[in-house]
């Protein structure tokens, strides 16, 4: 196969706002310097929430600061509501990606915010944005199902989607917060999002709390999907998800996707030393598989007589 699949990293930003260990400024911004050496061209790398109610992500303006902008690498901020918007702005990210959860629980945990007070904030941010700032894409968050509020109606995600596709955002993602998806559930609302968005391309966000992650990924690249959300050494979870563990390990997607003959542009060896590394800094164990096992076919060394 030829088929490009785009991997946006998530480990700097997704994969560090659960842990209880506080990485310093200079050590994320060794994380995201090495993975871009790892192949990493888009990548989150910040969150303008409130850092007294996520710590982890304090520092945002001080990363970015420190990034040299670079032709064709896209730092990415998380952003929430208008403020993080103006301080996505001010701190020069090359996109902003906003979060509208599908769910009232858990967009009044996460957000404060209703589903259509959230849809009313992206209505807001697409209106003030000028042609010269940087592409908005919008994660329709919960997409899959709910801590709180348990099932999420499809009709519900479709109407977010519908929602951001009239406002012409960049890209649309669906993301399974809590790793609640199955592949054929994938391959369902994908059909229906697709609709839904028409020509605006669809990403996926995988979390892997049940062990479905890869199979769903698997899913929707069936179903046509180019791009997918990863996180180095399957770090990540959030603070208002109960229970949520990572996202589907960065180096266990490349592995199943150049198996398959897919191309990404990742440096296999290097996503594991870095999952392993970023681990270590926050005193566990990589959670990917690939952590322990090492790619495939492995490396001998030759014996010297």
């Amino acid at each position: 196969m030829s088929r490009r699949i785009e991997i946006v990293e998530v480990g700097p930003r997704d994969g560090l706002q659960n842990e209880k260990t506080l990485l310093e400024v200079g050590q994320k911004l060794e994380m995201i310097q090495r993975l871009e050496a790892a192949g990493a061209r888009r990548m989150e790398v910040v969150s303008f929430v409130n850092p007294k109610r996520v710590p982890q992500m304090a520092g945002a303006e001080e990363i970015m600061a420190a990034l040299p902008r670079k032709e064709g690498r896209s730092r990415i901020g998380l952003v929430l509501n208008l403020r993080g918007w103006e301080r996505c702005l001010d701190a020069g990210c090359d996109e902003a990606n906003v979060v509208v959860c599908a769910s009232d629980g858990f967009g009044i945990r996460n957000q404060g915010a209703s589903v259509d007070e959230q849809i009313i904030t992206m209505a807001n941010i697409m209106g003030v944005r000028r042609k010269e700032d940087p592409p908005v894409t919008v994660t329709v968050s919960v997409a899959f199902g709910c801590p709180f509020d348990g099932e999420v109606p499809e009709e519900r995600v479709v109407e977010i989607v519908k929602a951001a596709a009239d406002l012409r955002v960049a890209e649309i993602a669906l993301a399974d917060t809590i790793g609640v998806a199955d592949p054929w559930m994938v391959r369902r609302r994908v059909e229906l999002a697709k609709k839904a968005a028409g020509h605006i391309p669809l990403r996926l966000h995988f979390h892997d709390t049940r062990n479905t992650g890869l199979a769903n990924a698997y899913a929707g690249v069936e179903a046509g999907v180019d791009i997918l959300d990863a996180s180095v050494g399957g770090l990540g979870g959030c603070p208002f998800a109960p229970n949520a563990t990572g996202n589907i390990g960065t180096e266990d997607l490349v592995y199943m996707l150049e198996r398959g003959g897919f191309e990404t542009g990742y440096d296999l060896g290097k996503l594991i030393e870095i999952g392993n590394w970023a681990a270590g800094l926050l005193g566990k164990r990589a959670s990917s598989a690939l952590s322990r096992a090492g790619g495939f076919p492995m490396t001998v060394p030759v014996a010297v007589p």
